[in-house]
């Protein structure tokens, strides 16, 4: 699933990446489809050269661009615009502030091309735009979970339902972890080996605990609670007791749960009576933790043991 991001987009975009931006034409143009990241610089254009000019692109006219407009005498800015407007181009973007000339804005109208004005610099801009636009086409997929941050990790938990996944996570929440999204999470891939999860817009930082009913967890724990998004960096199935099944005991291979094509590290826990799934939960963070340092308790543990019989033999 990939998301579509128009124009009007780029004027209430998330509060992480706010692009400042305000439009000088109305609501001309504010439905064009973004299909790209790709920007355009037109001061070659503006100067008369317009090879390889990418008018499909977003156009941004920054501090150099400006001032060259600014340097042109009336006649010379007029003939400049309209060889530029001659082509379809997508839209323009001014940084630093600067608001284009009249007749600039005038053609732009006739052209029907939309023109913004942001107070950010050239840099930040294209960054931020960047970023946005790669985001919203990123590949993603809803998930039936609840996504927690424990001890700084990403902890995703999944299972079937009423296996008591919110019921951990409201105790993770109660113990100082933060909540990012409850029942529906969605996971985006971000940045070429990132996942990173947010709660639904609809229902975001509100958990269904059967018995109790909603709970909006910002209002019952406090702000310092939850948080608008995390990158997965472990997933956690529950699922009920099966007196059949084995379970991992010693923990020496390492599991992976494919989530948009990436493996993650994961961890099944059995669920029954008088086990505390919170705090296995947390030592699970924890272990994951300290894996990433390349530390592999297991796998230590094994080799002392490997070690300790080698030694006990050759004394034999």
């Amino acid at each position: 699933m990939v998301q579509k991001l128009f124009l009007r987009d780029l004027l209430s975009n998330p509060e992480d990446t706010q692009l400042h931006m305000v439009s000088l034409t109305g609501e001309m143009g504010l439905g064009r489809e973004i299909d790209s990241a790709d920007i355009n610089r037109p001061g070659l254009s503006l100067a008369g050269f317009f090879d390889h000019f990418a008018g499909n692109r977003i156009q941004v006219f920054g501090k150099g661009e400006s001032a060259y407009i600014d340097s042109l005498s009336h006649n010379e800015a007029i003939e400049s615009f309209k060889k530029f407007f001659s082509f379809k181009v997508f839209c323009t973007i001014f940084t630093h502030s600067k608001r284009p000339p009249d007749i600039f804005l005038e053609l732009a109208e006739k052209n029907g091309t939309p023109v913004f004005v942001t107070d950010l610099t050239t840099a930040s801009f294209i960054r931020l735009l960047h970023h946005v636009v790669s985001e919203t086409h990123a590949p993603q997929k809803n998930i039936h979970g609840t996504l927690v941050d424990v001890f700084g990790l990403g902890v995703l938990i999944i299972g079937s339902s009423g296996v008591g996944k919110s019921e951990a996570a409201l105790e993770l929440i109660e113990r100082g972890h933060r909540l990012i999204g409850d029942d529906i999470v969605n996971v985006k891939w971000v940045k070429e080996s990132m996942l990173v999860g947010q709660g639904s817009k609809f229902i975001r930082h509100h958990m269904e605990i059967r018995g109790l009913g909603i709970l909006n967890v910002t209002d019952v724990f406090g702000i310092g609670s939850v948080r608008n998004r995390k990158r997965i960096e472990l997933v956690v199935k529950l699922e009920l007791w099966d007196d059949d099944k084995e379970y991992e005991r010693l923990g020496l291979s390492e599991t992976h749960y494919n989530l948009l094509g990436m493996e993650v590290p994961y961890v099944l826990l059995p669920v029954r009576p008088g086990r505390n799934i919170p705090i296995l939960i947390e030592s699970a963070a924890l272990n994951q933790r300290l894996k990433k340092m390349g530390v592999y308790s297991a796998q230590e543990l094994d080799k002392r043991i490997q070690e300790w019989i080698k030694l006990e033999r050759s004394d034999g």
